[in-house]
């Protein structure tokens, strides 16, 4: 291969992945609008087509129905606030990220507000990227007017109170209070490698499952 071609080849790959991650970041956005505004179509085909919903179903139709049922049961309206996204390739058609989130929810006559971050993986299927999976690791749910100080910050109306996920794909928590400094100095790690920063952090630990609550 001649160093043109090779450079060529370089130039279409890396073009490929700015690519990529302007569409993989356009995905909570639009996983947002559409929740929010009700558009279970165009929320549902954003996730691959064969997205399992639980050990019995998969599929958008099966999604669809479950989203509908779920929205209707318990929310009036909803706002969905998009933060930071931090997007890692696994290879040229999987990536995963972390999406941070502030929700509002309308109640009955309540007004939840929500504090969340969800874990994603993406893939490419025919030329597109969607939703392979959604984590939803949440650190508080309660009222507007009154702050989750304490524990079980997950706090619904007419629900128990429960603990989210917040710290469970982070092994830093944990050792962070497990380990307070003494005399001696800080020790520091070298940087993540480029492209990994996620993983690094993440130190090997399993993924939490989703609790179905």
């Amino acid at each position: 291969m001649s160093n043109d071609s090779a450079v060529g080849k370089d130039l279409l790959a890396r073009l490929d992945r700015l690519e990529a991650i302007e569409e993989i970041r356009m995905l909570p956005a639009k996983y947002a609008l559409s929740l929010d505004m009700r558009d279970l179509d165009a929320h549902v085909n954003l996730f691959a087509p064969d997205i399992r919903i639980s050990k019995e179903q998969s599929g958008r139709a099966a999604m669809k129905r479950w989203l509908d049922d779920t929205l209707r049961l318990q929310f009036t309206g909803t706002a969905h606030h998009i933060g930071g996204h931090i997007i890692e390739f696994r290879d040229a058609d999987h990536a995963i990220g972390v999406v941070y989130s502030k929700n509002e929810h309308e109640t009955g006559d309540e007004w939840v507000i929500m504090q969340m971050l969800y874990w994603d993986e993406y893939e490419r299927i025919d030329g597109r990227w969607y939703f392979r999976r959604r984590l939803p690791c949440y650190w508080y749910a309660t009222d507007l007017n009154k702050p989750p100080i304490g524990e079980r910050k997950m706090r619904w109306p007419d629900r128990e109170t429960y603990d989210g996920a917040w710290h469970e794909l982070w092994p830093s928590w944990q050792a962070f209070w497990a380990h307070p400094p003494g005399d001696e100095a800080p020790q520091v790690a070298p940087p993540a490698p480029l492209g990994k920063f996620l993983e690094t952090m993440r130190r090997g630990a399993p993924t939490p499952k989703i609790r179905v609550r």
